[in-house]
């Protein structure tokens, strides 16, 4: 339904916290199925002071001054029972067609605020509410703040809004109470519940049911499979695969990205829901399903703080700069794409590092500024605007009640559930935050002392116990020359997009140092590479405009930005940046039209030893991705990365060329297999615009072309041969003006002075490959690659001599 909620109020949001069930008997009947590492209970790591622990204790004062008679009101009044409580206004008075889905976030909240801290507050009221809720319990299992006539409107395709959303919420709170306070009678009214949506569900058509999922329903199937892995009842599993929404889910399957036009938080619990599905059957097709959204999604819906949407709705692929209002980045969202994030670690730790880059960079630059620091009750935003003179607006106690009002109570009430995961005698340290972990089943206490990411480093301390254990140490794609440190001692090689492994024998006072340096990068965004974010490190950084309501972008000198001496902050000129987390009562830019010389510049060493990030050495942001059948081998410095010729390849960030005028692309590479029209790069948007090298054309030889109107309107570089096979070659491209030129080995090759389409007349690039082709049936390429680099000017001959003559 395509309606905007703040002025429409109909259609849908968020999702509760999702909990991945260890493998203990006492806790689940039934394995999760692809899981190669897990989350520490709640109850095992603590919050020390710091940003995190202030959030956290605004967000349990609100729990703790909530009235929980006032969030009963209209449960009671729709179960016939006496009420003399206050109703709640916003999302939550008695006329509003969403009311209750907050109890559910409250539930959840309680218990993880519980978990945390053992502070019988929260239990007291949690139980209450269960107890309330039971009371008001129809019969036949119906449970919810409206009446049952709501769900009799999706069915049949009337206007509604959202009411299986709401019930999701309220049977994952319950869901959350049980798993982490043992509530008998949470899981009882649970169970009731979910047998009622058994019943409603199975007397529907498909075809019935597949129409009403059009309809938000928020993250049910997901709270369904992770019943059926707490119970082993198969009529959960099945109930939870009413809940597959084949409009949403089989272009994902099939790896295509369809999700321009749809409502983005109505999808991303379709997308955990299947990476659950996926652990209780094994069934990789959910798998696929979850991997590919999150792909589509980080690598292109994604703005420089990690939100995605525009008016809650994924626009096209790589529009950004296009994308800017007061709109953007509902915080449900993020919600939601960390709680995917987290199954995703679980399902692949090899991609661990770029999965944890993620979730780095949207719980700082996000959620974390998305609570009000000056709210005693760490009221929350529910869109955070990136126009231009955009500023930051907050819920309040009772009159709000957003869907982010709840995923905010949720967010800062377990920070501490992704910190640290482990597998048998394997630590992850995935994030830097102020914390103690208890590590019962090792026996080991660790406390990890920090002010990240005012300063560029962390320590570990062994606090308590001992015994070998393989510690791993996260290192960011962001980072370049970290050094970590035991007892003093510098060990491994740390590579950027890594954990760096420290298995050893660890006794109490061991102590790990670990040094990130940050640098200030810019993020270009794809669909314009003249707008761009500030970083340090990888914290965002936003001009501070007061009361200053901008028209259009600020304009930003590179050039300009200077250090003040504050951790994170810089001036422009007469403009002081921030970190965007710390930005409040404001306005603010976290996007610039960046002035100046700032050329484009992009270098891949290809030297990380796993996960799927290629991370770009230059510090500007231009991390690709492995694709497909691409593995790592020796390179001819370092690493490489190896393309199979079936379906591997390299992507390049959408625009990495967009506008310049002039470039060069080199790189290493060994050609395993001769074929033509294979490509060592094609940058393109299609068939019809795009610029490539081959090694092999159709004529024999190598050739570099480019194209605004097809392969028709190609103007080319021939060289008079293939490209070798079995050996390390370098090859270079440069082009300028009219000019291109061609050298292999350091040597030019090949020329031609009548190339009059220049780089910047294609369109925004948006299919930027390295081993593969725009075109369908043309070979992917079979070949180790190596040192890959872009720059935005013609190299001359005697500098692309000296790349190869250097090993570069």
């Amino acid at each position: 339904m395509r309606f905007n909620r703040r002025t429409v109020l109909i259609a849908g949001a968020a999702g509760a916290a999702g909990v991945l069930l260890p493998p203990s008997p006492a806790r689940a009947a039934r394995l999760d199925a692809g899981v190669s590492a897990y989350p520490f209970p709640l109850t095992a790591v603590r919050l020390d002071a710091g940003p995190f622990a202030d959030n956290a204790g605004r967000t349990q004062s609100y729990l703790r001054f909530l009235d929980a008679d006032r969030l009963l009101h209209m449960f009671r009044v729709t179960a016939g029972l006496s009420s003399s409580a206050t109703p709640c206004g916003g999302w939550e008075s008695p006329t509003t067609e969403l009311r209750g889905h907050s109890i559910g976030h409250v539930l959840s909240a309680l218990a993880q605020a519980w978990a945390s801290t053992g502070d019988a507050t929260y239990r007291s009221k949690g139980d209450y509410l269960v107890a309330q809720l039971a009371l008001c319990q129809r019969p036949n299992g119906f449970l919810s703040a409206f009446p049952e006539s709501f769900i009799d409107r999706v069915e049949t395709g009337q206007q509604v809004w959202a009411p299986y959303y709401t019930l999701h919420k309220i049977v994952q709170g319950l869901l959350d109470w049980h798993l982490l306070t043992g509530s008998a009678q949470a899981l009882a009214v649970l169970q009731r519940k979910a047998a009622w949506v058994q019943a409603r569900n199975s007397r529907l058509t498909h075809v019935q049911r597949q129409q009403m999922l059009r309809v938000e329903f928020g993250g049910i199937g997901e709270t369904l499979f992770n019943l059926y892995q707490l119970t082993d009842d198969p009529v959960h599993l099945f109930t939870a695969q009413y809940f597959d929404h084949a409009q949403v889910l089989d272009p994902l399957a099939a790896g295509v990205d369809a999700l321009a036009g749809f409502h983005a938080n109505t999808q991303i619990p379709k997308a955990i829901a299947a990476i659950r599905g996926y652990h209780a059957t094994g069934d990789t097709r959910y798998r696929d399903i979850a991997v590919n959204f999150w792909n589509f999604v980080v690598r292109q819906h994604s703005y420089a703080i990690g939100g995605n949407s525009n008016g809650e709705y994924f626009q096209a692929p790589n529009r950004i700069a296009s994308e800017l209002s007061d709109t953007t980045c509902e915080c449900c969202n993020t919600y939601n794409m960390l709680k995917l994030t987290r199954q995703l670690f679980f399902t692949d730790p090899s991609r661990a590092a770029e999965f944890m880059d993620f979730y780095e960079k949207a719980l700082y630059n996000h959620l974390l500024g998305a609570q009000n620091p000056n709210s005693a009750h760490g009221h929350h935003c529910y869109y955070v605007p990136l126009r231009a003179g955009g500023i930051k607006t907050y819920s309040n106690d009772y009159d709000n009640f957003t869907c982010c009002h709840g995923t905010g109570m949720e967010t800062n009430t377990k920070f501490v559930d992704s910190i640290y995961f482990q597998v048998n005698t394997t630590l992850y340290v995935n994030l830097y935050i102020a914390s103690t972990l208890i590590w019962s089943s090792q026996g080991v206490t660790i406390r990890q002392d920090t002010t990240y990411p005012e300063s560029p480093s962390t320590r570990l301390t062994v606090t308590a116990g001992a015994g070998v254990l393989d510690v791993r140490i996260r290192i960011p794609s962001w980072t370049s020359g970290a050094q970590v440190r035991v007892n003093g001692v510098p060990t491994g090689t740390p590579a950027p997009g890594t954990y760096l492994s420290i298995n050893r024998t660890w006794t109490t006072g061991d102590v790990v140092d670990v040094s990130l340096p940050m640098a200030l990068t810019l993020e270009a965004a794809p669909d314009n590479p003249s707008v761009r974010a500030v970083r340090h490190g990888p914290i965002v950084l936003a001009g501070q405009f007061g009361t200053s309501n901008l028209s259009s972008l600020p304009a930003l000198d590179p050039g300009t930005l200077t250090a003040t001496g504050t951790p994170l902050e810089y001036t422009a000129g007469s403009v002081l940046l921030r970190p965007f987390y710390k930005t409040h009562g404001q306005r603010y830019s976290v996007y610039w039209d960046v002035t100046g010389t700032a050329p484009k510049e992009a270098r891949y060493p290809f030297d990380e030893t796993s996960g799927t990030v290629a991370a770009d050495a230059t510090g500007n942001g231009w991390n690709g991705a492995l694709i497909g059948g691409v593995t790592r081998t020796a390179g001819r410095s370092g690493n490489a990365v190896l393309l199979n010729g079936a379906n591997g390849y390299v992507s390049l960030p959408g625009g990495i060329l967009a506008g310049v005028t002039a470039f060069t692309i080199a790189t290493w590479l060994r050609i395993d297999a001769a074929a033509s029209w294979t490509r060592v790069f094609d940058f393109g948007t299609g068939t019809g615009a795009y610029l490539f090298l081959t090694p092999r054309s159709s004529s024999g030889t190598a050739r570099y072309a480019i194209s605004t109107g097809g392969s028709g309107a190609e103007q080319r570089i021939n060289a008079p041969a293939a490209l070798p096979t079995g050996a390390w070659t370098h090859v270079a491209v440069t082009h300028t003006g009219d000019l291109g030129v061609l050298y292999v080995n350091g040597a030019e090759v090949a020329r031609n002075t009548a190339l009059t389409v220049r780089p910047s007349a294609l369109p925004s690039t948006t299919q930027n490959w390295i081993g593969r082709s725009q075109y369908a049936t043309d070979p992917y390429l079979t070949a180790a690659v190596d040192g890959f680099r872009i720059h935005s000017r013609a190299l001359s001959a005697a500098e692309v001599a000296q790349l190869f003559s250097t090993g570069q």
